[in-house]
């Protein structure tokens, strides 16, 4: 990872890498000499080679994150990055789990749940110090981040990559930069999530500004799209811009990729994307923290609504319970498979259920079609088990984002004396339509014909905003609650 931000810095040196609008910008110049004044100060304060460093920023600090960052790589630290939005009781939990040698952070106190005793120092200040910068050499296989789970399924785990596993191709020269095709890509991914950690790769090896903006409004976001030629979301940013109103009267024509990542892309969310960025490219990547950088991508056919992609940077297949490669057409574990595969740091128990000789066991239900398209039943423990029948949430969301009062949607399985578990369905209704929110009834009989008798919602709650994490996936155990009560 040093050499890539030497090699970018030697190619262009001038040229803004990452911009927070409003706020503060960096050249790859101004990057590479910030990360070896870190270095420098990291390596005078004790830190050693393989030590572990939690970095804790907020959104309007990605400038300050992304020196930090490759200063603690290059002094031969294992980055460690962390949201500043996490609860000091989940700040801790990471901090002790990764056994971190220190902390540099954004502001000017050490982070609330930075456990006692545990050094902290503001990244500006260590970049200010001076002194002789540092390198130390790292190996390919040598850790290089640690990057905790959004933890929608448990306690958060961390998901460690080595330096080969970041730099999986990454350019070898400066004609072939990714998205040459723009000048700008626009993100508002927090720092902390891998989605996050995608936006700050892509700064360093593509060729446009990485841009993003200290706090997310639709408003604010749609003004700057019409600078960006690229634009990366996930589902709940593409809606609340679709619904919000943000983007009518604006000129969009310059847009040419619109990238979702993080959680799957509902089909009529993908067509309503399609439609008001009618010169953009619209793609889908498939993906988790822990497969990375191995992923399917999608570009959105209306002749495959449900499809997910091929398999790019990596090999895919569909696997019985033991891991065994099932035929085309038959239902069964996804598996991803990428060269210098990651694993979780410090849990072998968790590494033997996930990981198999460099197979990545997503946790997702599928299918490959006969063109090789993957296509998703659902998430392992989100399948609802209904009488003698299984319900794909996946489908009955998707379902439920084509009716025109539903903005957002999410399905859990709750608990029912004879079918064992009934489905049930959670919504945000879309601001501005005629009635005042959706009903059980009118969604029951909007989906007979789409779905089957026993996929039908049985109970429904209407919310002002669906539980999401960090990473905008939905807590899907949060609405199980709120139906249990």
């Amino acid at each position: 990872m040093p050499e890539l931000l030497a090699w970018r810095t030697a190619v262009h040196p001038e040229r803004v890498a990452v911009q927070v609008h409003g706020v503060d910008e960096v050249t790859f110049a101004a990057w590479s000499a910030g990360a070896g004044a870190v270095a420098g100060a990291l390596r005078r304060h004790g830190v050693r080679p393989g030590d572990r460093v939690g970095l804790v920023f907020g959104q309007r600090d990605w400038t300050g994150y992304a020196v930090a960052y490759c200063g603690v790589l290059r002094a031969g630290g294992v980055a460690v990055p962390l949201s500043d939005r996490l609860a000091p009781a989940q700040l801790g939990y990471a901090l002790d789990h990764c056994r971190a040698a220190a902390v540099l952070h954004g502001g000017d106190e050490a982070p609330p749940g930075t456990p006692a005793g545990l050094p902290a120092w503001p990244a500006a200040r260590l970049a200010a110090e001076g002194g002789e910068p540092f390198d130390h050499p790292v190996r390919p296989g040598d850790l290089a981040q640690i990057l905790y789970t959004s933890g929608t399924t448990g306690r958060p785990k961390g998901v460690g990559a080595s330096h080969a596993n970041l730099v999986v191709g990454a350019p070898r020269h400066p004609r072939r930069l990714p998205l040459a095709h723009s000048e700008r890509f626009l993100h508002a991914f927090p720092i902390g999530t891998n989605a996050g950690q995608t936006m700050l790769l892509n700064a360093l090896t593509a060729r446009p500004t990485a841009l993003t903006l200290p706090a997310f409004t639709p408003a604010r976001f749609a003004r700057l799209i019409t600078t960006a030629g690229t634009v990366f979301v996930v589902p709940s940013i593409a809606i609340e811009l679709l619904d919000s109103g943000a983007l009518a009267g604006r000129d969009l024509s310059g847009v040419h990729l619109i990238g979702s990542t993080a959680a799957p892309l509902a089909p009529a969310v993908a067509a309503r994307l399609a439609a008001a960025f009618p010169q953009a490219t619209i793609v889908n990547y498939y993906t988790s923290t822990e497969a990375a950088p191995a992923q399917t991508t999608m570009i959105f056919d209306p002749t495959r609504r449900e499809a997910v992609g091929r398999p790019v940077g990596g090999q895919l297949m569909i696997a019985d319970a033991d891991g065994r490669e099932l035929p085309t057409g038959q239902t069964g574990d996804v598996w991803l498979r990428s060269p210098h595969p990651r694993s979780y740091y410090g849990d072998e128990t968790a590494n033997r259920a996930t990981f198999r000789d460099g197979w990545v066991r997503m946790g997702d239900v599928g299918r490959l079609d006969a063109d090789g398209y993957l296509h998703l039943t659902d998430r392992h423990q989100d399948v609802i088990k209904s009488g003698a029948f299984k319900v794909s949430t996946l489908e009955v969301e998707a379902a439920l984002h084509e009716h025109p009062q539903v903005a957002e949607a999410a399905v859990v399985g709750v608990p029912h004396p004879v079918l064992g578990s009934a489905v049930a369905a959670a919504v945000v209704a879309r601001p501005g339509t005629p009635a005042a929110e959706p009903t059980l009834p009118a969604l029951r009989a909007f989906l007979t014909g789409r779905l089957a008798d026993h996929q039908l919602p049985a109970r429904l709650l209407v919310l002002d905003r669906l539980p999401r994490n960090e990473g905008g996936k939905v807590l899907k155990r949060q609405l199980t609650d709120q139906f249990d009560a």
